[in-house]
């Protein structure tokens, strides 16, 4: 009897662990702690603590970019802001002190939600090519979509 195991047994072996590890897993698996860096993302959606989501008219003027020198850019409807950021460990984020313009902005707008809750993210996740950050003190998540033909260095 053979103990010798081929090449086909070997990633065969390694595949069913991974798919075992995903599907036990209560979490999704996430993109490497990394994964953020050099990258910018428009808004999809908000959902507050209480269920009840939030869809912007225009995704665009919600925007926020990781820069990969620690310092990271974001739009809120008419105003701009910048901070620094850094992962800590697994899922965790964690954001400076923010300084924000003060515009008052026209319309409907998520300004005040995005500005009074977004500081407190705490966590992100890479799911299905979106970023979900949350860990607010009121609840809910943010959902955000890859700006496509921005990724910075």
């Amino acid at each position: 009897m053979s103990t010798r195991i081929s090449r086909t047994q070997t990633s065969l072996m390694f595949l069913t662990l991974a798919v075992v590890t995903v599907v036990s897993s209560s979490r999704p698996v996430v993109a490497a702690v990394d994964g953020l860096a050099g990258t910018s993302w428009q808004l999809v959606k908000f959902q507050d603590g209480d269920g009840a989501t939030i869809t912007p008219d225009d995704g665009s003027k919600y925007t926020i970019t990781f820069a990969s020198n620690g310092r990271v850019s974001s739009r809120v409807d008419c105003n701009h802001g910048g901070s620094t950021w850094k992962t800590a460990g697994t899922n965790e984020l964690k954001f400076g002190s923010w300084s924000m313009s003060r515009t008052k902005c026209a319309g409907t707008s998520l300004h005040d939600k995005i500005v009074n809750e977004g500081a407190n993210v705490r966590y992100y996740e890479i799911k299905n090519g979106h970023l979900f950050l949350w860990g607010m003190e009121a609840g809910g998540y943010y959902e955000l979509a890859p700006i496509k033909n921005r990724r910075r260095s």
